[in-house]
């Protein structure tokens, strides 16, 4: 079955991982329309994929020729067009970040569950070559993670005026480390630590964010997995030789009968008691393709499903957690 989507937003991740991912899978999704703020990107777009440019996400959410709506990139509207694919009944593909207010995210959950749409949250770290290869390691060969270290280094733009990042993406860099590291513990944390460094002194915004999440089963720390997630925006994009110059892991996990190293996509290098191992994965479709696939297969199935979303709103109510956590110099329990 071929779902027909319209589009709403593009985002930095559209050449590299949407449109591809379209393309390949053209025998399963027909792009019949696309909204975004630019106006001339959607015009581009929609002659590209033969849809048509659309003015509106509720008019696009209304369209008979609609079944699902993929929410490719974070708009000035946040989750509105979420809770008009609800009011009509469409799926959702979402890969924006949720609403950090609390009241609101539960109102997107209610709205969710109350229409009885497929859902799906894009998590394209849980579903990278590496992590799937990772999780097997851990069931087979490496055994409980232990610790987990963490770190995303964001190279600023070299443009003043785009220097900072805003805080809905500096809140989904954070969210989606810190799903990554639950999804890879596969255990809930129980509480959090957090400090900030600020870009200069009594500013607002950060150049540096760190977090400790604790995994233990009890009040007492530090008898269960431990997580270090820190994501830094102090390193100027035009110092290239900088920014290259040895990068830290995307992921270092050390278990109880080895450690290993993740670099997203498909880098996965180990080490037991046999030495190192380091596993090719180039042959692995691309993540963005995998994850439209399950959601093309969560549409069509007979059997209603979300993916992520509840995933999403408990990694976005650690962030909330660590947050006070910094105002009020204290460990929060989750």
């Amino acid at each position: 079955m071929k779902l027909r989507v319209g589009l709403v937003g593009l985002g930095d991740q559209w050449e590299s991982r949407h449109l591809p991912a379209l393309r390949t899978l053209a025998d399963r999704f027909e792009v019949r329309g696309v909204c975004e703020q630019v106006s001339h990107r959607a015009e581009r777009a929609a002659r590209e994929l033969g849809a048509a440019a659309i003015d509106g996400f509720r008019a696009l959410a209304a369209r008979e020729d609609i079944d699902a709506i993929l929410y490719l990139a974070d708009q000035w509207f946040g989750a509105t067009p979420i809770l008009a694919a609800c009011d009509h009944g469409k799926a959702v593909y979402s890969a924006i970040s949720f609403p950090f207010d609390p009241n609101e995210a539960q109102l997107l959950q209610r709205r969710v569950e109350e229409s009885g749409i497929a859902f799906m949250a894009e998590l394209p770290r849980r579903h990278a070559a590496a992590t799937v290869r990772l999780k097997e390691l851990i069931a087979t060969r490496l055994g409980r993670p232990r610790m987990l270290f963490c770190h995303r280094r964001v190279p600023l733009s070299p443009s003043a005026a785009s220097s900072r990042r805003d805080d809905a993406s500096e809140a989904r860099d954070l969210m989606e480390l810190v799903d990554w590291c639950r999804y890879v513990a596969g255990v809930e944390p129980t509480s959090v630590v957090a400090v900030r460094h600020a870009e200069a002194v009594g500013s607002p915004a950060d150049d540096y964010r760190m977090m400790s999440l604790d995994f233990s089963p009890t009040a007492r720390t530090g008898d269960g997995p431990i997580a270090q997630i820190s994501c830094g925006y102090y390193m100027p994009r035009a110092w290239e030789e900088a920014v290259s110059y040895r990068p830290p892991p995307g992921l270092q996990v050390v278990c109880e009968q080895g450690i290993a190293f993740v670099d997203l996509p498909q880098t996965l290098v180990w080490f037991d008691d046999a030495g190192r191992h380091q596993e090719s994965l180039d042959s692995d479709r691309p993540v963005g393709e995998q994850m439209l696939g399950q959601f093309h297969r969560m549409v069509t199935s007979l059997v209603r499903q979300t993916s992520g979303l509840d995933d999403t709103l408990r990694a976005m109510a650690i962030v909330q957690a660590a947050d006070r956590s910094i105002a009020e110099g204290i460990r929060v329990r989750l």
